[in-house]
């Protein structure tokens, strides 16, 4: 109940200046016992259409990278740091993200992670909290477009695949 709650709350959010123009806000999907919490830039326009977060060309690449490490990406939670997209995807202002950390901050609440994956520059700045671990990765559309990013993108992929293992053992 409480993460419909949030959910209504950012279907309705005007703190900053993102929702004008927008079709919808993209709260974030997943279980909400998820152990795995990925964490993005901003949602693009696919997920603008759809209001569901990663569905994109970005998306579509991770969801396949996660599977071929034996990551289910039904078995994880994934968001974004604002929660409605930027005039030409740009990467969200200060001011923006400020507006939306609340909301995140409130879903790793009720979430609980053991871990957050934090892709791109702007998750960087989601908020840490004490017993999660925190694994940044580059971001997805990097990795399409750069053969290093990619090798760099894969490495850190197994390294992720890796530590959720050891998280389940615990």
């Amino acid at each position: 109940m409480a993460m419909d709650n949030l959910y209504m709350q950012v279907y309705g959010c005007k703190r900053c200046q993102l929702w004008q123009g927008t079709k919808h806000a993209v709260p974030g999907e997943g279980p909400s016992n998820a152990k795995v919490m990925i964490v993005g830039q901003n949602p693009g326009a696919e997920e603008d259409e759809t209001g569901r977060p990663f569905v994109g060309r970005a998306g579509k690449y991770l969801t396949k990278a996660l599977f071929e490490y034996g990551i289910r990406r039904e078995d994880l939670y994934i968001t974004n740091i604002v929660k409605h997209t930027s005039p030409k995807n740009r990467k969200p202002y200060p001011a923006e993200v400020g507006a939306c950390l609340p909301y995140l901050q409130e879903q790793i609440r009720l979430i609980q992670p053991q871990i957050i994956v934090l892709l791109g520059a702007s998750a960087k700045e989601t908020p840490r909290v004490a017993g999660i671990k925190y694994f940044e990765i580059v971001h997805p559309s990097a990795a399409m477009r750069f053969t290093k990013m990619r090798e760099k993108f894969r490495k850190q992929i197994t390294e992720l695949s890796e530590q959720i293992r050891q998280t389940q053992q615990l």
